[in-house]
Order: C-alpha cells, then sequence, then structure tokens
C-alpha cells in the first residue's frame, strides 16, 4: 500500500477553522443557537463538498445545493434552487417541461457572494419569455458571455399542496458524447482545495450579507417594496428583522397581491438562513395564508401563539431577518402595496386584529401536517 496523499488536509483545514467561527459567532445567546449553528456549519459542509465534486465543466449538469438540510442566504422555503456552472464562449442547451409552480426563472450570475460584495447579475428571465409547446416542453441555447459563472434557476411554489415541479437539464454540445476525463491526483486535490474555500467563504459571506441590506434598517421595520438586489427583474421584495421580547409581537399587515403568481412572507434565523418550515410555520405563501375580508393578510410574528393561521413561529429566537416576496409581477409594486407593522404584547393581537378568527390547537396541527406532506413531495435534498 502506498502512503496516503492527504489530499484532504485543506478540507479539514477548513473545516476547523468553519467551526471556530460558528462557535464564535458575534450573534450568539443561547446553547440552542450554539447547537443550530453546529448544524448549519453540516449544511456549509454539504454544498462546500456538492458545489466542488457535483460537478464538471466539460458535464454540466444541475444541482440544488440549497435546502431543507443545507440552507443559506435566507434560503426561501418555498423554492427549488439549481446551480449550474459555465465556462466563458461556451454555447449550452438548457431543455425542461414546465411544472405548474407560481414561477420559473433564470438567472446568470458573474462571480459569487462573498464578504465583501453581492454577485453580479448580467442576465435575468422568467419562462415567460420561453416557447413552450402544448405539454410545457421548452429549449433554448445559451452562450456564456464574458464573467458569467453560474447559472441558477428558480422553481418557485406558491400553493404547496398542488403544485408540480417540472423537469430540467442542461448539456453541453461539443462535449456531449465523450467519456469524463479519468481521476488525477491534481484534479482532486484542486476539488478539495475549492470545497475549503467555498466552506470558510459561505460562512464569511452570509456572516456579512444581511448588514448590506436587513440590518441596516432599524429593527422592527420593513422597506417599501423594492427591487431585490441582484435579483429578478420581476420579482420585488421587502426587508428588515426583527428584535421581540417573549411576551411581544409583530402585526404585519400586507395587501394580497393579485398581480403576481406568487407572494410570501418569510423569518430566518440571525445565521441568515430560513428555519424550521417543516414542522413549524416560519413562512407562508398568499395560497397558504387567510385573507381577511378586507383583502389584506394579517401576520402575527411572535414565540408563543396567538391562536390565529397566520402565526409565524420565531422558535425560541429574540432576534431574526424576514423578507416578503413578491414574483411574477404583471405591474410594478408602489408603497401601498408594502407591509406595515405594528408591535404590541401577546396579550394584546387579539384586540389588535380587526378581523381576528381563531384556530385551536388541532386545526394548527393540520396546518404543519399539510407542510410536512408537502416538503416530503416537492423538495429534492
Amino acid at each position: 500500500m502506498s502512503e496516503s496523499l492527504d489530499l484532504t488536509k485543506p478540507l479539514r483545514d477548513a473545516i476547523a477553522e468553519a467551526e471556530e467561527l460558528v462557535a464564535n459567532a458575534p450573534f450568539i445567546r443561547t446553547e440552542a443557537d450554539r447547537l443550530e449553528g453546529y448544524d448549519y456549519l453540516s449544511g456549509r459542509i454539504r454544498m462546500a463538498m456538492q458545489m466542488a465534486f457535483d460537478h464538471d465543466l466539460d458535464r454540466p449538469v444541475f444541482i440544488n445545493p440549497t435546502h431543507q438540510y443545507s440552507r443559506q442566504g435566507l434560503d426561501n422555503p418555498d423554492a427549488i434552487y439549481f446551480n449550474a456552472y459555465l465556462k466563458e464562449g461556451v454555447e449550452y442547451v438548457v431543455r425542461g417541461r414546465r411544472g405548474t409552480s407560481a414561477d420559473l426563472s433564470f438567472q446568470v450570475m458573474g462571480g459569487a457572494y462573498s464578504a465583501d460584495s453581492a454577485a453580479t447579475s448580467l442576465m435575468a428571465f422568467d419562462d415567460r419569455e420561453l416557447e413552450k409547446d402544448a405539454d410545457g416542453n421548452f429549449e433554448f441555447t445559451y452562450v456564456a458571455e464574458p464573467g458569467a459563472k453560474t447559472l441558477i434557476v428558480r422553481e418557485v411554489f406558491n400553493d404547496w399542496d398542488t403544485e408540480e415541479r417540472g423537469t430540467l437539464t442542461i448539456e453541453r454540445p461539443d462535449t456531449l458524447g465523450k467519456p469524463a476525463a479519468p481521476f488525477s491526483e491534481d484534479r482532486l486535490r484542486k476539488r478539495y482545495e475549492v470545497a475549503a474555500r467555498s466552506l470558510v467563504g459561505s460562512i464569511q459571506t452570509w456572516f456579512a450579507f444581511p448588514h448590506f441590506f436587513q440590518y441596516k434598517e432599524p429593527a422592527n421595520t420593513l422597506t417599501l417594496p423594492q427591487s431585490t438586489p441582484g435579483g429578478l427583474a420581476s420579482q420585488r421584495s421587502s426587508i428588515g428583522h426583527y428584535e421581540l421580547a417573549e411576551d411581544e409581537a409583530m402585526i404585519v399587515t400586507v395587501p394580497e397581491c393579485a398581480d403576481c403568481s406568487y407572494q410570501g412572507i418569510q423569518i430566518g434565523s440571525d445565521w441568515y438562513a430560513s428555519t424550521d418550515y417543516e414542522t413549524h410555520q416560519t413562512s407562508l405563501t398568499k395560497a397558504q395564508a387567510v385573507t381577511d375580508p378586507d383583502g389584506k393578510m394579517r401576520f402575527v410574528v411572535s414565540e408563543g401563539s396567538p391562536g390565529i393561521a397566520n402565526w409565524l413561529e420565531t422558535l425560541g429566537h429574540r432576534t431574526g431577518a424576514m423578507m416578503l416576496r413578491w414574483q411574477r409581477l404583471e405591474r410594478d409594486l408602489g408603497p401601498e402595496d408594502g407591509p406595515v407593522v405594528e408591535i404590541c404584547k401577546l396579550s394584546e393581537v387579539a384586540d389588535r386584529l380587526p378581523h381576528f378568527s381563531p384556530v385551536t390547537t388541532e386545526e394548527y396541527a393540520e396546518r404543519i401536517a399539510a407542510r410536512q406532506r408537502s416538503v416530503a413531495r416537492r423538495m429534492i435534498s
């Protein structure tokens, strides 16, 4: 037997560095926060390995790096994310079949998000710009322009119970039918090095990123609808962060928008990641939420239950990120379309809601059961 090549040393060192970053995160307040950080770390390790090893520039493929076991960048619980690496000047053919999701969008990114800046969006469009046959099949060709690094596809679901995934593939005509290059020590060493850089870099990035945007705003406020930084032309978002005592609640009132296919709200942790959206209600779409007779949705963000359907559970987090999204818009949004925030005691919520409609513990449990079934049916890990 030959001696070890020790190819994994960069990754081992990176895991140790990443663990130090997580263990000493400045926002950790409780042991529960620290344990959540270690779960977050496992997802970052998984993502780093996937992004380094689950691709070949000669044989492109869509991978799903973000899901309920690998959370990052205040990931949207209503979305499935697909990434494919690109090489400048190369022609790619993307084929698929449109499912019944609320939105299917494509975006070419130059570079990557970092602790210093956001990635550059070079091109963004949704499937309305594609020709599709009667069965929803489509095909388009793209030659990677200068600076193009990644093609990101988002399939977003407004109704988790009924909307179905489509299919998606990408290929390079110039390498199709040719075998993959054999393994080499140099190639594997580089991949472990890429995984190491990706792991530490992603943690540093998502520690810094919310301070570019969310945390520039005062606590317990939400911005007016605006273009999402680095986002899609047909998307608007409202961002902010909350800071609530255990006996406090935030009431977020926003009109239901009939001029978009998807509208959603979510809260996240200080790790700038989604929290458990499978066995708790930490996000809601307009299809899942209850709309009051006046056409407005009223959400309550709190630790304790306000006894309503539109409860967003903070899961022990006194602070966290917030985001509202509108996608596949048919018109631009104005201030009147945005959210209004009110802070009160949890015990006062019923009196502050003009259309208070209580739900029983059993009814709420049925909502959670529906979420579990939908996530199991829809998500890819």
